[in-house]
């Protein structure tokens, strides 16, 4: 695995905060059959730190975000975030979009897994992203958004090519927006 290391708000990445993160991520590498590239983002603020993980695939993003006053138990927890994750995703992944080619080549299969068990510098107060939107059903966009521990996600419908929408609902459920 590729790791990138950067630091944001006046944080200095070392040789240790690079080498750490890295020797971290190998724990993440080996559910994957490809070599992968991963950004870590390390922020400094008065009374803690952040980090967050990003790993994009051919397919999705994976993404973790951590909080904590340790910027090394930060790295660990975010990992951990992040494993945990991938372990509860691999299946769904595999079995749901099988019809994707090259979907279920993504994972490693050796390895048993339990089932229960870039962000850019802001010049203006409002960020702006641009996305390409894939066609999916609403149950692929419902997973994605899970993956990227977001509340919404934007898609295209993969039968009516129409902009939809899914979010988090309050109750804990899932919404889609259908647009006309």
């Amino acid at each position: 695995m590729k790791v990138q290391v950067r630091g944001k708000n006046g944080l200095r990445i070392t040789n240790a905060i690079e080498g750490y993160a890295a020797d971290k991520l190998s724990k993440v590498e080996r559910y994957f059959k490809e070599e992968l590239d991963a950004f870590v983002v390390c922020k400094i603020y008065k009374d803690h730190h952040k980090v967050e993980v990003t790993i994009p695939t051919k397919f999705y993003t994976m993404r973790a975000e951590v909080s904590n006053d340790d910027l090394y138990a930060a790295i660990d927890l975010a990992i951990d975030k992040l494993e945990s994750q991938i372990r509860k995703n691999k299946t769904k992944v595999t079995r749901s979009l099988q019809k994707k080619e090259g979907v279920s080549e993504i994972f490693a299969d050796a390895l048993a897994l339990d089932l229960e068990a870039l962000e850019r510098e802001l010049i203006s107060p409002v960020r702006k992203k641009s996305i390409v939107l894939d066609h999916m059903s609403a149950e692929e966009a419902i997973m994605a958004m899970e993956m990227l521990g977001h509340d919404f996600f934007i898609f295209r419908d993969e039968g009516s090519h129409k902009v939809n929408v899914s979010y988090l609902r309050h109750d804990g459920k899932y919404g889609v927006i259908e647009t006309e």
